[in-house]
């Protein structure tokens, strides 16, 4: 016992005076909470009222032996890692260093050393966790049949969980801020609206929305355009949901719904719209993707997709080097998931007999969209843990705040990309200006005559 005690002693000073040097390196806002109970400053600025707090020595030693990101996302979802004095959305941005690059001063490997050593032979923390994909989860070596394994993962996870921090609507991709303070009910409806009007919807017009969520644009599209409205999805809960959607707003003979891999559907739809399913195909599928999407379509039918990139590499191989992030990812929240580049897709579509009539950038609103959705789980700590236990709702909270952080850097960016089926020797079918997309009352149909 008396042993015990004094490497315990000797632990809490390692720990109390690395934190003192990495405070001189990173002068930063928030502070540590140590296991007996300390607050110690990480900058000379730090608020003691927004610290990290570690739960035991055994946290450290677990992360000393196995530093990696993967490792610190398990302690973070057993609780023995925790964010307080303030939402993990705000945490994370008081978290980041500023200007630490610029500072010249390091830390010597013989304090680290002296200062870790205490912890090496500690028994470690357990970090396991329950909420991980079995499989594959990068997707690449898939079978057609696992994206029903991977859409389960994420999307049945509860539809209370989802109500919890989505809009009334439940929508669950990024919303469109006509005014940074529009709430995210304004945002996600000015989106489902911003999207109808890209793709010029008419009454009785057959609409096809693939991958449609809880059914949000589907019934928008439906109630204010009067299209005949299909949607399908690989999620058994968000179809039982979409269904009484549909029934409660007395749009059955508008809206059907089905289970259905995009590569079973057979039919012709003159508009499309693909919102942020498009990084569930996996770039090697999508050749196989916009051809049957094509292969629906009238001449000039019009496809709206809406996904998520990353920036462009000087090759395919580098960019498709799959990172520790982007691994931690698919293995805890989205399996089978990969992001493709915007040039890629705009060429892939062009050789699938697209042809692209706009591009527009959404980065600035996925940011806004991800920093509501992660705040307003937060409010909802107490209902999310019921629904799904608290290692879930911790992991969803880092994944929500994340996902704002990797935008507003620019790791992650967002584009709605309107096409239309290309014919050849024909004008394309698109109006001569933007004037429709903004202008309430403007007339559409004096701007689709051919010139002379």
């Amino acid at each position: 016992m008396f042993g015990r005690g004094k490497r315990h002693a000797r632990q809490l000073r390692g720990a109390q005076e690395l934190i003192e040097q990495l405070a001189l390196l990173l002068d930063n806002r928030v502070s540590i909470r140590l296991w007996d109970g300390s607050i110690l400053p990480l900058g000379q600025n730090s608020d003691a009222n927004l610290f990290l707090s570690v739960s035991g020595p055994g946290v450290i030693g677990s992360l000393l032996r196995c530093p990696t990101p993967d490792n610190l996302v398990r302690h973070y979802a057993q609780g023995h890692i925790d964010f307080h004095g303030a939402d993990v959305h705000t945490f994370m941005g008081a978290l980041t260093a500023r200007d630490s690059r610029k500072r010249r001063g390091r830390i010597k490997k013989s304090l680290v050393i002296r200062s870790l050593w205490p912890f090496l032979f500690e028994p470690a923390s357990s970090s396991v966790v329950e909420h991980e994909y079995q499989g594959d989860s990068t997707g690449r070596d898939r079978q057609q049949v696992e994206n029903l394994d991977f859409v389960k993962f994420h999307y049945d996870v509860s539809n209370e969980f989802y109500e919890l921090f989505l809009d009334k609507e439940m929508v669950y991709t990024c919303g469109y801020f006509t005014d940074w303070s529009n709430s995210l009910d304004q945002a996600q409806y000015d989106k489902m609206e911003m999207t109808c009007r890209k793709l010029r919807l008419k009454p009785g017009e057959r609409f096809l929305d693939i991958g449609f969520g809880w059914g949000g644009l589907l019934c928008h599209a439906a109630r204010k355009y009067g299209v005949r409205a299909h949607g399908i999805t690989l999620s058994e809960s968000q179809l039982v949901y979409t269904r009484e959607k549909i029934r409660r707003l007395g749009l059955e003979d508008q809206v059907t719904v089905e289970v259905c891999d995009y590569a079973n559907l057979k039919g012709e739809f003159d508009k499309v719209a693909s919102i942020c399913m498009y990084e569930h195909v996996g770039i090697d599928n999508l050749p196989k993707f916009f051809s049957d999407v094509n292969s629906m379509m009238p001449k000039h039918g019009k496809f709206l997709l809406q996904g998520i990139t990353r920036p462009g590499k000087t090759s395919m191989k580098k960019f498709r080097h799959m990172s520790t992030e982007r691994r931690l990812l698919a293995k805890h929240i989205f399996p089978g998931a990969e992001l493709d580049h915007l040039g890629h897709m705009i060429q892939s579509m062009e050789s699938s007999g697209f042809e692209i009539a706009d591009v527009e950038g959404w980065r600035n609103h996925y940011i806004q969209t991800c920093k509501v959705w992660c705040q307003r789980l937060q409010n909802h700590r107490e209902q999310a843990i019921e629904h799904v236990g608290e290692e879930k709702y911790r992991m969803w909270l880092l994944y929500l705040a994340g996902c704002s952080y990797a935008f507003m850097k620019g790791g992650a960016r967002l584009y709605q990309v309107l096409s239309e089926k290309h014919v050849k020797r024909e004008r394309s079918g698109m109006p001569s200006t933007r004037g429709d997309l903004y202008e309430p009352d403007f007339d559409l149909s004096s701007r689709h005559q051919d010139v002379a």
